[in-house]
């Protein structure tokens, strides 16, 4: 008996930690296991999800994932299907679009040549503009058109953001897109507000950046990007050429439409590089991430100066700096962008000061609701300062009341047609982006607010005299109600 209870102490004694791969494998079958909504109603408790159950629910075929903590890569993993009519596996190395996460790396590009001396950021574009100019008119017979504002959305410009094109279409040159002449498909970018005076979202404004460092450099925006990027900051499966490479597309995922079906072409063209065309994988996006932030730092790794980072990690204009958007402060501070093109979604989020941060991209048209959820589950395992679900209480409301929102509501502009729908379901509001995706419930937070219960979307209410809703305002885009037939 004693000799077994000191053979059993030995084995004990030999019993070994988990080592950092199985700890990284152990957190993100967790993560698939245990998402949560970016949304709590007080007095509840809500359940997480799986992450198997949420792609069917918002089908989306496949998902990609990669997660930083302490400063290094922990783990990256590919779920489900690169596309819904070929058994191909989601794999870390598969692309997906970046769609506007594309805008950040872009401008680091841009930032570098202002660190070259190649360019200033508060001059007027048009000096460097050859190819084409910035109209001028009355909102910019004083205040210019600079590479600080298009960085930040603050210039003025028009064109909120591109729909691509199909595969055989025409693609229009970079001065017909900012022109808006055939076979471009959207509107002229011009100024329409004096600028640095608001913030306004405009990929229009970042083709403008783009055709500048395309006049100066006197090379193709893509190769520009990967000399001065994506070379030093090793995004080895990364590039801004659109179409996509006959040789790469076996490593892409295809995009899908609301239904979870391959949408026409696979995957829409997109001539707008730095605003939407990087073709991309969570870990080279987390690479930027992490060189910019080495940047900040000023330690080894960066791909820009240190004032320069910092300068890029400024709110210049609401929570715009120079590329990323910026969140929070101390430790919790952050920066990111999302990303969303036809068929595609994606999200890239870092905090310099702890050193984490994740990368997620989805090949389905409802993936931004499943990328809340995941990167839900992300903060849960790995902690995250100050990011969790935002607990609401929901205001209670009569039927009349919700008969006063109820109805269909359009955005109409550039070559964008959106119809959301909120319909009264007894004593629930559930919304539909039609054809689209489902928003899922609404609630009342005020009289003048709803938010999704399914992702978190805050939308402001415009009421005519007797309190019915005429209109509905999101992230700076408003819908208008449809006439009643």
């Amino acid at each position: 008996m004693r000799a077994r209870f000191w053979s059993l102490l030995a084995l004990a004694g030999c019993a070994r930690a988990p080592s950092a791969d199985e700890l990284a494998q152990r957190a993100a079958d967790r993560v698939a296991a245990e998402l949560w909504s970016p949304v709590r109603v007080a007095g509840t408790t809500p359940s997480p999800y799986r992450l198997v159950d949420r792609m069917a629910r918002y089908k989306v075929p496949g998902v990609s994932i990669a997660v930083v903590d302490s400063g290094r890569l922990v783990w990256a993993r590919g779920f489900g299907l690169a596309a819904a009519d070929r058994p191909d596996s989601v794999t870390p190395s598969t692309r997906f679009q970046a769609a506007s996460i594309s805008k950040p790396v872009a401008a680091t590009a841009m930032l570098r040549l202002v660190e070259q001396g190649v360019l200033n950021l508060d001059q007027d574009v048009n000096s460097y503009l050859t190819s084409w100019k910035v109209p001028e008119n009355r909102f910019t017979s004083e205040h210019k058109v600079t590479l600080r504002r298009l960085a930040s959305h603050s210039a003025g410009l028009t064109v909120h953001g591109f729909p691509g094109y199909r595969p055989g279409d025409s693609i229009p040159t970079v001065p017909e897109i900012l022109d808006g002449r055939r076979p471009a498909n959207t509107g002229p970018v011009r100024v329409d507000t004096v600028p640095g005076s608001r913030w306004r979202y405009s990929g229009g404004g970042t083709t403008v950046m783009q055709l500048v460092v395309m006049d100066v450099t006197k090379e193709p925006f893509e190769a520009t990007a990967k000399r001065l990027v994506l070379d030093p900051a090793g995004m080895n499966n990364s590039g801004y050429d659109q179409p996509l490479p006959a040789a790469l597309e076996s490593v892409a995922a295809a995009g899908h439409g609301a239904d979870g079906s391959v949408i026409p072409g696979r995957a829409h063209v997109y001539p707008e590089l730095a605003a939407a065309g990087l073709w991309t994988t969570p870990t080279d996006l987390l690479k930027w991430a992490m060189a910019i932030a080495a940047s900040r730092r000023n330690a080894e790794g960066g791909l820009l100066g240190r004032d320069m980072a910092r300068e890029m990690l400024t709110k210049q204009k609401e929570s715009s700096g120079l590329g990323p958007m910026l969140q929070g402060t101390r430790s919790a501070f952050r920066f990111s962008h999302g990303g969303s093109n036809e068929g595609f979604k994606a999200e890239l989020l870092y905090f310099p000061e702890t050193g984490q941060g994740a990368a997620v991209m989805a090949n389905g048209e409802q993936g931004g609701d499943l990328i809340s959820e995941i990167l839900q589950g992300i903060a849960a395992v790995y902690q995250w300062p100050d990011f969790g679900p935002k607990e609401i209480t929901v205001l209670a409301m009569d039927t009349a009341a919700l008969d006063k929102v109820a109805g269909s509501y359009e955005l109409k502009g550039e070559a964008f047609q959106f119809e959301f729908k909120i319909s009264r379901e007894g004593s629930r509001l559930t919304a539909d982006l039609v054809g689209r995706g489902s928003q899922g419930e609404l609630a009342f937070t005020a009289l003048d607010t709803l938010i999704s219960l399914d992702n978190g979307n805050v939308f402001a209410t415009v009421r005519d005299a007797e309190g019915t809703v005429t209109a509905i305002a999101i992230g700076g885009l408003r819908m208008v109600r449809k006439e009643r037939k």
